[in-house]
């Protein structure tokens, strides 16, 4: 087993210089003259000022120090027919002898960052008498400080063995995931690859179909019988807007991703108004403030893998079937074994009635919250810690879920 190094995040001067240098040289687009911006995408007023302020008042170097004092670690992971990948990683392990191991996964266009938010929450939680746990959160590969993968074909199942890999590697041959977004595709999936393993996921999108009576006979029936909540049928509408007015990115990055790179990888404005649109319109109102939103893209700018790379998950999740994952709908579908946690919020991008939910595992926890969006761990970490002490609790139906482990 390779022994994982501590790892320090060190962007080069000349490379935050370069920055500068291409935001202070930017030409903007010209914009309609209407009151109402947002429907078009990102407003020119907004990206002007996250611009200006990114080259002359956000310090990456006071970010990025902020990020040092977290235990980051890189570990060597190799992944059956690719080149080995240097994976970044946050760990905070725990000094309880009986912590659930919990990997967190991230997605787009979010980062390993968004964990910081739930550790001194899970930490504050174990004081009080809640479950204790070691967590680790990766940089996926091409995101963040993981290593850019060099030729085609990593696609869902490869991120779930990277993932899977990562924590045989770290001594943890059984534990539990948490994610959303791409995060939820990679632990599905992990679950479908290595149920003997993923023990249980607690998902904060929850991706799902109605039940049908050829494989859900007895559910389809409730499901037939059962009105639709208020807070239900505006979730649908929500569906319905993302599917109508929302989900362009994504037919682009999963169909031309190359195209589309030459903007990221030449123009952080066009990475900052591309990444700053998701931010406003998949939050819950959340109040970013400029210095948010500008670490969130910078992670982004100053990847290792460049800042392109990130979008091709999408291109490769699509194109590449195998026989356990023929489509990213697998993830989607009933997954045996693997015990689930759902937390649903009333702005994440596709809400789905409460019963759909129940169409993929054996659910053992679910919640459902006024407030929150698409980036859940960030929005309500509260809710999502929350969530982890019911299910893996005392009183939780995954309490002493890992044998020796029981989280006290």
């Amino acid at each position: 087993m390779n022994t994982p190094e501590h790892f320090l995040i060190s962007v080069s001067d000349d490379e935050i210089d370069k920055l500068k240098r291409k935001l202070s040289d930017a030409d903007f687009p010209d914009e309609l003259d209407t009151s109402t911006q947002w429907p078009y995408g990102s407003p020119l007023s907004d990206i002007k000022r996250l611009a200006k302020h990114w080259e002359t008042k956000f310090s990456w170097r006071e970010a990025e120090a902020q990020i040092n004092h977290l235990p980051n670690f890189r570990q060597r992971v190799t992944v059956d027919g690719f080149d080995p990948l240097d994976i970044h990683f946050v760990w905070q392990e725990n000094q309880n002898p009986n912590a659930i191991p919990l990997l967190f996964v991230h997605g787009w266009p979010g980062s390993f960052i968004e964990v910081t938010k739930l550790l001194p929450l899970l930490k504050e939680r174990e004081r009080n008498g809640g479950p204790a746990f070691h967590v680790v959160a990766p940089s996926l590969p091409n995101f963040g400080f993981s290593s850019r993968v060099a030729k085609p074909g990593f696609a869902l199942s490869q991120y779930a063995e990277t993932c899977h890999r990562l924590m045989q590697q770290l001594g943890y041959d059984k534990y539990v995931t948490q994610g959303g977004d791409w995060g939820f595709f990679i632990t599905r999936i992990m679950g479908v690859l290595y149920p003997e393993s993923v023990l249980a996921s607690h998902i904060n999108m929850v991706r799902a179909q109605p039940p049908s009576f050829a494989s859900q006979p007895a559910l389809a029936l409730q499901h037939a019988v059962t009105p639709y909540t208020e807070a239900e049928q505006k979730g649908m509408e929500r569906s319905d807007w993302f599917l109508d007015q929302g989900q362009a990115y994504r037919m682009l990055q999963a169909t031309k991703p190359q195209t589309l790179s030459y903007a990221f990888a030449d123009s952080p404005v066009a990475l900052l108004a591309w990444i700053y649109e998701k931010l406003v319109d998949w939050t819950d109102s959340y109040p970013w403030t400029d210095d948010e939103i500008l670490t969130w893209v910078s992670i982004y700018w100053f990847s290792t893998s460049g800042p392109n790379a990130h979008v091709r998950i999408y291109y490769e999740a699509q194109h590449n079937p195998t026989e356990k994952v023929p489509t990213r709908a697998r993830a989607s579908e009933w997954i045996d074994g693997v015990k689930l946690g759902l937390a649903h919020f009333p702005k994440e991008l596709t809400p789905v009635p409460r019963i759909w939910g129940q169409t993929l595992g054996p659910v053992v926890l679910e919640s459902t919250h006024d407030k929150g969006g698409h980036f859940a761990a960030w929005e309500r970490p509260d809710a999502i810690v929350k969530d982890l002490r019911d299910m893996f609790g005392k009183g939780g139906r995954c309490y002493k879920l890992i044998p020796g482990r029981s989280g006290y």
